[in-house]
């Protein structure tokens, strides 16, 4: 799917996710794109990667990921390989615990309600005008392990900005 295609079949999702939790549109829809590579890589529905606590109700699924960590001896349910990829950071690739959701809207507003209710995100929830500092602020209280998540948000906001009027 290219960017304007997922831009524009999740732009609604990631509106009702804005009225109901305050976190801009526009972060929610690059997050979706990023996390799920442009919708093709979304299991259950999850677009944004969200963790699972692993208790077994039926709202859980175990997946591959990547995770960046500076902890050489991570605990995970399964571990596929460690790589040092820095002095202290480990590139692990496991599999963990990751939500399921009943649809994109259901997952979108969970994002939403996870960023809006979460101590850790009460900074980013202060610049819901400025979607370019919103993510630089959910990335830098921990959102992702990936060292470059910033960036890539930002280049994806840009990018919107040429699909969908702002």
């Amino acid at each position: 799917m290219n960017a304007r295609t997922f831009y524009t079949n999740y732009y609604p999702a990631a509106m009702v996710s804005q009225a109901k939790t305050k976190v801009p549109y526009q972060v929610t829809l690059v997050q979706a794109a990023l996390e799920s590579a442009w919708g093709t890589a979304a299991p259950g529905n999850n677009y944004f990667g969200i963790k699972d606590d692993g208790v077994l109700n039926g709202n859980e699924q175990l997946l591959l990921t990547w995770e960046y960590i500076n902890n050489p001896d991570k605990k995970f349910p399964v571990v596929v390989s460690v790589t040092q990829v820095g002095k202290k950071m480990w590139k692990y690739r496991v599999k963990d615990w990751f939500r399921k959701y009943n649809s994109p809207e259901e997952c979108f507003i969970a994002h939403g309600e996870l960023l809006a209710t979460h101590s850790r995100y009460a900074e980013a929830m202060k610049h819901t005008d400025d979607p370019y500092r919103f993510a630089a602020e959910i990335h830098k209280a921990g959102y992702a392990t990936d060292p470059d998540y910033t960036k890539k948000l930002i280049s994806m906001l840009d990018t919107l900005k040429t699909i969908i009027p702002q």
